[in-house]
């Protein structure tokens, strides 16, 4: 349930997660969890909304006593301004992570090729953007 969107939890997943808040001694893995919405959240909005709730998720983290977050928020206070150009213009590089994932099936279904032409062959099939369509037949 910590991974999943909270709008998509089902009623039991929702129940686990706030239990999650109990049964944590320290409660660093439901705190974690909050600190990880928080800056999911913080992207939707607009600039100077993302810049203030931004500057005020970096204070949170850097006090939340959880190494991985505090090392998280010093990344992040480092790359302010790239986030908050990111949030103004938009842009995501999801297109091209999905572009990289798609190469590197493509090398993984290509293991035990003998010759790398055959890979480059493969890749270029697979992401050169062909349309090949096989001829239908005539009736």
């Amino acid at each position: 349930a910590v991974l999943k969107n909270p709008d998509r939890l089902t009623d039991r997943q929702d129940e686990s997660l706030a239990a999650l808040g109990n049964t944590d001694p320290k409660g660093q893995l439901y705190r974690a969890w909050r600190l990880k919405e928080l800056l999911r959240n913080l992207l939707k909005h607009p600039l100077g909304q993302a810049t203030a709730e931004l500057r005020h998720w970096v204070f949170w983290a850097s006090h939340s006593r959880i190494p991985e977050i505090v090392e998280l928020s010093q990344k992040i206070r480092r790359r302010r301004p790239d986030i908050l150009r990111t949030i103004e213009l938009g842009y995501s590089n999801a297109r091209l992570e999905a572009f990289n994932n798609r190469i590197k099936v493509t090398i993984r279904m290509a293991y035990g090729f003998h010759h790398v032409n055959n890979l480059i062959a493969l890749v270029m099939l697979r992401c050169g953007g062909l349309d090949i369509r096989l001829p239908k037949p005539n009736p």
